[in-house]
């Protein structure tokens, strides 16, 4: 997936997205007692999380969750990691944030939280 970076009057804009995702993952069902860190890529935000199951990372590491990508209008695309081929796999797209972030954390398909 490719970003654009965004001007530097949307920085303010960006933080307080950021800013909502950290508080809406506080939410989430599974691995509530990790911390996880959200990141932007350019227009993107990356969601990172220490591997609890040590299915992906067996040394319990940093592992790529999820990243959100705007769509036009107020709609977002939600990828979850592939990461047996370390690529993005768009599961969700055109979506209202509320929706993406509640897929994101309930996560019942485990499709994000591995």
């Amino acid at each position: 997936m490719t970003a654009t970076l965004a001007p530097r009057g949307d920085a303010q804009v960006f933080d307080l997205m950021q800013r909502r995702l950290e508080r809406s993952l506080l939410e989430r069902v599974r691995y509530r007692y990790v911390k996880p860190h959200v990141s932007r890529e350019g227009i993107s935000f990356r969601i990172q999380s220490p591997c609890c199951s040590r299915r992906v990372d067996p040394t319990g590491g940093m592992i790529d969750i999820a990243l959100l990508v705007p769509h036009e209008g107020d709609n977002w695309c939600l990828c979850a990691r592939d990461h047996a081929n370390s690529t993005w796999v768009a599961l969700h797209q055109n979506e209202p944030l509320n929706t993406v972030l509640d897929l994101l954390c309930v996560d019942s398909d485990r499709q994000f939280w591995p």
